[in-house]
């Protein structure tokens, strides 16, 4: 064996979920070194479910791998996110927007790529830092609802 070989990165990707709407809990290892675990990104996919509907969809494994890099961020291996929303159908999202105004018409919860959270264990002003920090997709914060979007769209920022 050569002895400059690439060390293989074989550690579990862990995340730990609480939805706030269905009271469901899971911690899955999604994804073990470079490759996403399928049946853990379809027990995801399920737990993600728009809760309205009960529609499921495929959710964005790179939104995963964000939700980790904002936990080790925070400090909190294993902690656990609260989940506000993660997938909507269209149906869900067209009846949100009647309700707000707030709710985008082309949602990229709609296509699996956006969820809101909150941590266990920390302020929604310091998981809203760390997802900032890492300049990967999109960062909303919402202080009076007291919850942080994210999304694997492009850069950006909104919010307080």
């Amino acid at each position: 064996m050569p002895a400059l070989a690439k060390k293989q990165n074989n550690e579990p990707r862990i995340l730990s979920f609480h939805h706030l709407h269905t009271d469901e809990k899971i911690t899955v290892a999604y994804r073990i070194g470079d490759r996403y675990q399928r049946d853990a990104l379809q027990k995801l996919n399920s737990f993600l479910r728009d809760f309205r509907t009960g529609d499921v969809a495929v959710i964005d494994p790179k939104l995963f791998d964000l939700l980790y890099d904002i936990d080790r961020r925070l400090g909190y291996p294993g902690g656990s996110f609260e989940i506000v929303s993660a997938y909507r159908s269209p149906r869900t999202n067209a009846m949100l927007r009647k309700a707000s105004r707030r709710v985008a018409r082309n949602s990229l919860h709609m296509s699996g790529k956006a969820i809101d959270i909150r941590s266990s264990g920390t302020s929604t002003r310091r998981v809203r830092d760390s997802a900032i920090s890492l300049r990967r997709g999109g960062v909303g914060f919402y202080p009076r609802s007291d919850f942080v979007h994210v999304d694997t769209g492009s850069v950006r920022r909104w919010g307080a």
